[in-house]
């Protein structure tokens, strides 16, 4: 789990400083269509997704054990490296695709943007239900916090990535 994060969070990071350096302007690009009106909602998403992560990461990382946990009594903990994977390689991917898509207008690089973004929220709607469906889950506060964090996540990812975002991206 922590060369997954190290590893899948340094790619995303990285992708956006390429991006960022490398295209003068990316700023303005990268918000793909979404009115200036709902940009604060944003903000505020991306603040409560970060700090979501850190606590179903937390709990994840520190609070579980490997051997004992079942996830809905059918998997193990190593679904979680699978989930945390499915979300950190779209997403690294999603500031290359989205300048590319804006160097190359077309329907098919606006779909394989969306593409990339609707496969971060279905891993990340995965990832909500294997911590509801995590057994055991103590500490309580820990699970219940890390629950409350992926919904956080789920709300930036679902909602404002994958539906407003790429509703608004090429439209």
């Amino acid at each position: 789990m922590l060369a997954i994060n190290l590893i899948g969070g340094s790619a995303v990071i990285g992708s956006y400083i390429w991006g960022f350096a490398g295209r003068p302007g990316a700023a303005d690009l990268l918000w793909g269509g979404v009115p200036a009106s709902i940009r604060p909602f944003y903000t505020a998403g991306m603040l409560l997704a970060a700090a979501g992560y850190f606590a179903f990461s937390y709990f994840l990382v520190f609070r579980i054990g490997p051997i004992q946990t079942t996830i809905f009594r059918r998997f193990d903990a190593r679904l979680y490296p699978l989930l945390y994977a499915g979300i950190l390689l779209p997403s690294a991917l999603w500031m290359p695709a989205t300048l590319w898509a804006a160097d190359h207008p077309s329907q098919y690089s606006v779909w394989i943007v969306r593409g990339v973004l609707i496969v971060v929220a279905l891993f990340s709607l995965g990832l909500l239900a294997a911590l509801i469906g995590t057994r055991p889950r103590d500490p309580k506060w820990a699970h219940a916090l890390s629950v409350t964090g992926v919904m956080a996540f789920c709300l930036q990812t679902v909602v404002l990535d994958a539906i407003v975002w790429g509703a608004a991206f090429g439209g």
